[in-house]
């Protein structure tokens, strides 16, 4: 068995290599201006590092279209209206195309309430009908910002009532969630309560024909799936005020599946587009129809896939590097320069001329042991 015992001299000389040789102690001149240049290069640097990181996270959004296969998932609706018209007096129902019955979707729950709202309420609710509409207006300069940052103030609802008026309640607040199948439906309110048939169902409004018809609406909520950064509803925050007690309103709804996965979510939502249609009944005037509010809704068959798209780690560390280099180089650059011209400053001669000035030395003054002759005497030649 053979042994090396060199290995300590071997260590040694490890521990001597060094590819980067070290500049002598006294070599280096500190100056005042190089100090000043290495704080400006350390936060110069601090700087450009916070930006960077900062853009790596906050990666580019892709919207990629692809056909919608997954027809056995369900579609949850959000509903949040206020009629006025007493609760007992209305009923919301909804039929979608494989007609089964409307008990397994899910229920709404009837709350009676006023239709004129609190100071409170009313600036709550203006609040966000204002920020929606704006946001629908500019969605093309904002939507980066809303995906990656959110829009919560939108989301949000109306307060409760503090004060209740001293008189009758005259509408009803039907909120709650469906859970639906995912094929075109009708969701609608009309007037007299639903009795569910085998293959549908029937509103009994005959018994209210004398009563008075009132579909003015507020819709403080209607969405589809999870609420998701990004989404706008277009239809939150609308208000519909009539005086004709047989109006129509219709809003067709079209349905687009939407998959987002982002670095702070992952989720499976919906978003929709809508178009609204108004019209007031009258059998004599040859407008026919039944006088309620109808959501016509119906899937898109292409869904939206939402995610970040982000560089390779391996390309952001390289660039990282080089920005960090390139500062130490150009202000390394910039340190020379600007002791070079602070050295010749120092160097450059006076200018004003000055005289010069003569001095006559006497040897004997710093020299005791030197005896000055005396001139007196005369010299001997010897």
């Amino acid at each position: 068995m053979l042994r090396y015992r060199g290995k300590k001299k071997v260590l040694d000389k490890v521990k001597e290599l060094d590819a980067f040789p070290k500049v002598p102690d006294e070599y280096v001149d500190s100056t005042p201006v190089g100090g000043s240049f290495s704080v400006l290069t350390f936060l110069i640097t601090l700087w450009l590092i916070y930006c960077e990181v900062t853009y790596y996270l906050d990666s580019n959004l892709v919207f990629k279209f692809m056909p919608d296969t997954d027809m056995d998932e369900k579609l949850r609706i959000n509903i949040d209206i206020t009629v006025a018209m007493p609760c007992s007096n209305i009923g919301a129902d909804i039929l979608d195309s494989t007609s089964q019955s409307v008990f397994g979707f899910g229920e709404l729950q009837e709350e009676d309430t006023w239709f004129e709202l609190t100071q409170e309420q009313q600036d709550s609710f203006e609040a966000v009908k204002y920020l929606n509409s704006y946001l629908r207006e500019e969605y093309h300069s904002v939507w980066q910002l809303l995906w990656k940052k959110g829009h919560g103030s939108v989301r949000a609802t109306i307060p409760p009532r503090k004060t209740k008026p001293n008189r009758k309640t005259d509408a009803c607040r039907l909120h709650g969630v469906l859970t639906l199948n995912k094929v075109s439906g009708n969701f609608h309110i009309t007037e007299g309560k639903s009795i569910h048939l085998p293959r549908g169902h029937i509103h009994l409004n005959m018994m209210f024909g004398d009563s008075a018809q009132n579909f003015s609406h507020r819709i403080n909520r209607l969405s589809f799936g999870s609420p998701a950064n990004g989404i706008i509803y277009p239809l939150e925050g609308d208000e519909k005020i009539t005086s004709n007690e047989a109006m129509l309103y219709q809003y067709f709804v079209e349905v687009v599946p939407t998959h987002v996965d982002t670095t702070f979510e992952s989720i499976k939502t919906f978003q929709y587009s809508v178009k609204e249609l108004e019209r007031p009944i009258s059998h004599v005037k040859g407008s026919h129809g039944v006088p309620g509010i109808f959501f016509k809704y119906d899937m898109a068959a292409l869904k939206v896939k939402v995610y970040q798209e982000r560089e390779n780690i391996l390309q952001f560390t390289l660039r990282l590097f080089a920005i960090i280099g390139g500062i130490y180089v150009v202000i390394g650059i910039v340190n020379t320069l600007v002791l070079s011209v602070r050295t010749n400053l120092k160097k450059s001669p006076s200018i004003s001329p000055q005289k010069p000035s003569y001095e006559v030395k006497n040897p004997y003054q710093k020299n005791p042991l030197l005896v000055m002759p005396d001139l007196s005497v005369p010299l001997v030649n010897q």
